[in-house]
């Protein structure tokens, strides 16, 4: 598995992505990349960020945004 998307819109994502990273490490996969997206203030993005997680695209991202994302984070690691 090279990723993991989680879309949080219950205002949960603290909770939710830290508990994700946390498993992932538990289980020596924390070179899986973690992203997601959904309703998260910026100061939230940004402890997101600090904690690990990939990236974040809030509501209105283009679908096209998120797989051009996508592939630039995942392809070199398909490639290799």
């Amino acid at each position: 598995m090279d990723a993991i998307a989680l879309s949080v819109l219950s205002g949960a994502h603290m909770t939710l992505f830290a508990r994700l990273l946390e498993l992932l490490k538990e289980r020596g996969a924390d070179d899986i990349v973690v992203f997601g997206g959904g309703i998260i203030p910026d100061a939230d993005i940004t402890e997101l960020t600090a904690m690990g997680v990939s990236k974040i695209f809030t509501p209105g991202a283009p679908t096209t945004a998120i797989v051009a994302w996508v592939n630039a984070e995942l392809g070199p690691r398909r490639a290799a």
